[in-house]
Order: C-alpha cells, then sequence, then structure tokens
C-alpha cells in the first residue's frame, strides 16, 4: 500500500523545534518484493491461493525540509519495521483480490522519544487483466487496479516521528501496461490516491492559516512506477523506478513543524528478486531494496526486505500452468 509517514517535531535542549519525516519502503502501502500485488503484471491462475510474510527495514538520518536537505542529531537514525502478512487468490485467470496488514514498530536512536508498535492498515485491492495481445514473442496486457485501505485501529498519528500510519483510509485507482519480450519485460503504471480525512488529537490546528477542529483534510496523491528486468520461470529479477506526488499540501518552514498535509513528495530506485524453488514450485523466495534519490518535507529513506510465500493449488490444472506467467 504507499509508503510515507508525516512526523512530529521534537524539542531540542535549546527550546528549537526540529522537524522530521520519513518516506518508507512501503509507500506508504507495505510491498512485497517482485510477490503478486497490485502494483505488477503478475496474475495468479484461477482458483489459485497464494499467502505469506514479508519483513521490511527502513532507516534514514538526513531529511528534506522543503527543498532544504538536513539532518537532526537530536533524534539520529529513525528506523521503521514492518511485518506484512499478505494473501492473493485467483477469482479467474484474469481477475485477483488481493489482503494485506503489517504489524509495523518504529524507533530513534538518539534523543528521548519512544518508539511505537502496533497493527497498522488493512489493504484490499481487485486486479484485473482488461487486455491481453499476443504476437509471437511479443505479449502486450493492459491491468486495471482498484483498492482501499483503512486503520485496523484507532493508533496516534500526531506523534512524528514515531507514529506508525498517517490513518487515513485510501481508496486507489491503477492502470498498468505490461510489454514482455523473450522473457525480458517492461511494466509502467499511474495511480490516483484519494485520502479521506483524519482526526488529530488537537482541537485546533495551523496550517497556512487558523482551523478551530481536529478534522485535517488531507490532499490526493498520485503514484508512477516503472519496472524492468527478467521474467523467468523460476526466477524474477527487476529495477524499479517509483515517484510519489502529494497534490497539494504546503512546504515545512525553518525549523517548525510538520503536519500530515505538507506536500510529500518522492523519488525512489529500487531492485527486486523472486526466486520459486524448481523442485518444489509451491514455494517462493522475495527480496529487494530501495533507495530515496530525491524528496520534498520527507526522508531520504533506506530500505530493504525479504519474505517468503506459498501457494496452495486446488486443482492440477492450475499447478501446471502457475509459474511466473
Amino acid at each position: 500500500m504507499l509508503s510515507i509517514i508525516l512526523y512530529k517535531a521534537s524539542r531540542l535542549k535549546t527550546g528549537k523545534l526540529i522537524t522530521v519525516l520519513l518516506l518508507l519502503s512501503f509507500q506508504f502501502f507495505i510491498h512485497p518484493a517482485s510477490a503478486q500485488t497490485e502494483v505488477d503484471a503478475i496474475m495468479m491462475n484461477k482458483n489459485q491461493f497464494c499467502a505469506g510474510f514479508n519483513y521490511s527495514h527502513s532507516y534514514w538520518k538526513d531529511y528534506w525540509e522543503g527543498t532544504l536537505k538536513r539532518n537532526n542529531e537530536n533524534l539520529g537514525t529513525v528506523t521503521t519495521n514492518a511485518l506484512m502478512f499478505m494473501a492473493n487468490y485467483g477469482i479467474t485467470n484474469s481477475l485477483n483480490v488481493m489482503v494485506g496488514a503489517p504489524y509495523v514498530w518504529t524507533n530513534a536512536s538518539a534523543g528521548t522519544l519512544h518508539g511505537l508498535q502496533g497493527v497498522q492498515d488493512i489493504s484490499l485491492n481487485v486486479k484485473w487483466k482488461a487486455f491481453k495481445y499476443n504476437s509471437g514473442e511479443n505479449k502486450l496486457a493492459l491491468l486495471l487496479v482498484g483498492g482501499i485501505s483503512t486503520p485496523l485501529n484507532n493508533y496516534v498519528v500526531d506523534f512524528m516521528p514515531l507514529s506508525i500510519g498517517l490513518g487515513s483510509t485510501n481508496f486507489t485507482g491503477r492502470v498498468m501496461v505490461d510489454y514482455v519480450r523473450n522473457r525480458i519485460f517492461a511494466t509502467a503504471s499511474a495511480a490516483y490516491v484519494v485520502r479521506g480525512n483524519i482526526s488529530i488529537d488537537r482541537t485546533s490546528y495551523y496550517d497556512t492559516q487558523m482551523h478551530l477542529t481536529n478534522e485535517v483534510n488531507m490532499p490526493d496523491a498520485a503514484n508512477y512506477q516503472l519496472r524492468a528486468g527478467y521474467r523467468g520461470k523460476y526466477l524474477i529479477a527487476e529495477g524499479l523506478l517509483t515517484n510519489w506526488t502529494t497534490l497539494g499540501g504546503y512546504d515545512i518552514t525553518r525549523n517548525n513543524m510538520p503536519f500530515p498535509s505538507n506536500n510529500m513528495d518522492a523519488t525512489s530506485l529500487g531492485i527486486n528478486l523472486k526466486f520459486t524453488l524448481p523442485q518444489h514450485t509451491n514455494l517462493s523466495f522475495l527480496a529487494g531494496a530501495n533507495y530515496v534519490i530525491d524528496g520534498r518535507n520527507m526522508g531520504q529513506a533506506t530500505s530493504i526486505n525479504g519474505g517468503i510465500f506459498y501457494a496452495f493449488y486446488f486443482n492440477k490444472a492450475s499447478k501446471k500452468s502457475a509459474a511466473n506467467q
């Protein structure tokens, strides 16, 4: 589901406010590397069920305050860990439904702020391969994805940088185009994210003007991704270029407190690997890494992840045609 956490300012002993933000590897949606997710073009077969766990570790020290890059010695290195359960079921060969939910815990290596932990947001996505065209060694497909994510508990959203989430209910629509030739593929996607309002533990707040309410209007966002690489029967290896753009909001001012409705943008590079055991094709292992190369009101995070997934086949036909179609 996108990887973004906004962090509350902490105070130095001198009394100055320090701001920090973090972009998590899960884009605020935690994604297993190269598994069948809502952001790739891989489909499960009809009546095939796949489930597993993915662990991710993200850390940062430098961040962007607006366009100014800086660090915060009062916090040191901020880390976020997440263990996500994810399941995918093939209703048909061209229609999949996916659910996932992470348990998240945070920590700062310096200062007095204590980390938080808990179950974050549950996500539900439906992926449909709406069009496909094959000509010799060339394969072209158009995929459409619709999804929703919402918090599973009433976690604190206004305790940054150690909050586990933003607390908004999101509706996402995504379009993907996938091209494959001789196992070499390229997938381009674009998504629009409608974000619901959130409530904070204050009776008023100031962004660019005073609001005498605890309800915060969250700006929508857009997500773009290009991935390309090798998609074999037992091995998938790919590189990714991902961009998250907030469609509104404002920059944090110098040494002032951040806010959930800030303008948060980030561009990251990543790699993913998936290996399916040839002698036991039900079992797959995943690994990946991401690095934020540019941002605005975001942390420059490095993220690594790994996971294991097991596919259950409900009939012989599914088992024969399952491997990385």
